[in-house]
């Protein structure tokens, strides 16, 4: 019992990751509308308007490893906004892992979208109620990305786990290095009861803060072929000069014990919409669906 235990603390560590918080423009550089970024010590605030929104990316592109950002969301009657922190590669045939945080009246609970692109094709997406009120403080958001999973983060609670099924045909994003990206945006023809509720603009701007940028990962030239970022962020030995990577450690290829517990906690209580169970989306379910252990 014991030794479980401390596999299951080491594990823990290890999916935290060993970064510590950087400056934003350390790691990041603003991509659109610079005139709606506000500083304020350590903390970066977004701002949307009817004007505008904004928009931040990486300075670097990655293969595997951890991203995280604390966020303070948009406080108030947010209907119509949506604040993205997410993942992706390039062009068409691109792949992509997505936090989405839809706004809502005042008073409800927030609602996060995942999804996840591969080659190009989406339609994976997830939703849930926050269990907390994630507009009166920061809370982290990260995403974990190794050769076996991608595993989603709330406060270092997994929130979706998409494990590598290649075995059974399903493709999983393993060759494209990817860069890191966040925006606030209006998107009130969907964000809220399904476009129902619209931005009201009397209520504008619309912030959304941030701080704690950390980048646990393998930096990988875009520039690079897919075979090259593949071979560039082994962890088999043979690349970057025979370098072994921590997320590539054996106990981090499924979640542990622990973690699957969380897991499906959030599963039960909180989830409101999984594209595995819509039928009416799906009239075949998706391979993935049904090997699935989550």
């Amino acid at each position: 019992m014991a030794s479980s235990v401390f596999l299951g603390l080491w594990v823990s560590l290890l999916i935290l990751g060993f970064a510590s918080s950087a400056k934003f423009d350390e790691l990041f550089q603003p991509s659109w509308a610079f005139d709606h970024f506000n500083y304020e010590g350590d903390v970066l605030d977004l701002k949307l308007d009817n004007y505008s929104g904004a928009g931040f990316s990486s300075k670097s592109k990655y293969m595997f490893g951890k991203v995280t950002i604390q966020i303070k969301l948009v406080a108030g009657d947010s209907a119509g906004t949506v604040t993205a922190f997410y993942m992706s590669s390039d062009g068409p045939n691109h792949n992509e892992f997505d936090f989405e945080f839809l706004g809502n009246t005042s008073g409800e609970p927030y609602t996060v979208q995942t999804n996840i692109y591969v080659n190009g094709v989406g339609n994976r997406e997830q939703r849930l109620k926050l269990w907390f009120d994630p507009t009166t403080d920061f809370h982290s958001y990260s995403i974990f990305w190794n050769r076996r999973q991608v595993i989603f983060l709330v406060d270092e609670t997994p929130v979706r786990a998409h494990t590598n099924m290649e075995d059974k045909g399903v493709p999983f994003p393993r060759d494209q290095s990817m860069g890191v990206y966040s925006s606030i945006w209006n998107a009130d023809d969907w964000a809220t009861q399904g476009g129902r509720v619209k931005t009201d603009w009397s209520h504008s701007p619309f912030i959304a803060s941030y701080k704690g940028f950390q980048i646990d990962a393998c930096e990988c030239s875009s520039a690079t072929g897919a075979t090259a970022n593949a071979t560039c962020c082994s962890g088999s030995g043979s690349g970057d000069n025979g370098k072994k990577f921590w997320w590539d450690e054996p106990v981090l290829s499924e979640l542990n014990v622990h973690q699957s517990h969380q897991l499906l906690w959030v599963r039960a209580n909180h989830m409101i919409y999984d594209y595995c169970t819509d039928t009416a989306r799906f009239a075949v379910t998706p391979v993935e669906c049904i090997h699935h252990r989550h």
